[in-house]
């Protein structure tokens, strides 16, 4: 195996019916490693069933905490006053999340999003997370150690790069808790969680004078630039249809990234920079021992209780 390792995971699988259109097709297809499920979403049972029909097995679940969109709300699974608006859906923002949710309604929710999956008859291959609600990135109250135990309980990997920037990158890294990104990665590899090496993305909207074309230009020259390791590029693909547009103002990425998806040419760069189309199964399956007594140490030494209204871990 090359040293260039990467994960391609479509987010927001279940959201609603042009998103699982299309990452249906990218599936059945092969063009990608993974998707993750929105148990809170609308389109979420037509995705898990689809899913169970198909004998899909690399689905994760993506935890969802926030309800973003106007005009495509939803509730969490549990109801808890605290993770939700004046309007009875959960938070538009990660920062209103952060700031307003109980730590224990978190805990609860979570659980009830691995309820659901598995209720729906499926067994996931990964935990990743919807705006990355979990990582502290607007306040620093954060509640990365409870997902990492839940991981662990399950044998879970999970989405949260062990490095988070990429020098002269064509592809932002999500910023997550700098500092406290060493002690994240050593609570994973004690709990025997995954991670992968790299998180990158791009812009959700085009930007000024951006045309498909170089769009698709930029994530090739990117594919040639690729760390080693293991990368995720997670992507929203959706077929472009009324509702679509309606919804998100960004729904034209969204298509040229479901085009870019199943571009020739983009997987012809894959293999024509060495580049080992890699899934969160084998990730998990190569990681380091888990060695719980210490982990437990070191959650007790790191962190204290997030029921404060901001983690005190710097």
């Amino acid at each position: 195996m090359g040293d260039k390792r990467l994960i391609l995971n479509c987010d927001d699988f279940g959201q609603c019916e042009a998103a699982n259109r299309a990452i249906m097709h990218l599936l059945e297809e092969g063009k990608v490693s993974s998707a993750s499920l929105m148990p809170p979403a609308p389109g979420f049972r037509e995705a898990a069933e689809w899913c169970r029909k198909h004998g899909v097995s690399n689905v994760g679940l993506h935890l969802t905490l926030n309800s973003e969109i106007e005009g495509l709300r939803w509730s969490g699974l549990t109801g808890h006053p605290s993770l939700h608006d004046e309007t009875g859906h959960l938070h538009r923002t990660v920062e209103d999340f952060e700031r307003k949710a109980d730590a224990g309604a978190v805990r609860e929710e979570i659980e009830a999003q691995f309820r659901a999956v598995r209720e729906a008859g499926l067994d996931i291959s990964h935990v990743d997370n919807h705006m990355g609600s979990l990582y502290g990135l607007e306040t620093g109250r954060h509640f990365v150690p409870t997902v990492l135990w839940q991981c662990a309980k399950r044998g879970l990997p999970f989405r949260l790069p062990r490095n988070i920037s990429l020098e002269g990158g064509w592809i932002k890294a999500v910023e997550a808790a700098k500092r406290n990104q060493a002690k994240v990665a050593a609570l994973a590899d004690m709990l025997g969680v995954g991670l992968p090496d790299w998180l990158l993305s791009h812009p959700y909207q085009p930007v000024e004078g951006e045309t498909y074309d170089s769009f698709k230009e930029s994530v090739i020259r990117g594919l040639y630039a690729l760390p080693d390791g293991v990368v995720e590029i997670f992507m929203h693909p959706a077929a472009d249809d009324g509702l679509m547009r309606r919804l998100t103002t960004h729904w034209e990425k969204r298509v040229w990234e479901y085009r870019l998806l199943m571009d020739g040419d983009f997987h012809y760069a894959l293999r024509d920079a060495g580049i080992v189309l890699y899934d969160y199964r084998r990730l998990q399956a190569e990681r380091r021992r888990p060695r719980l007594r210490a982990a437990a140490r070191l959650l007790r030494l790191l962190w204290r209780p997030t029921e404060t209204k901001k983690s005190k871990i710097d």
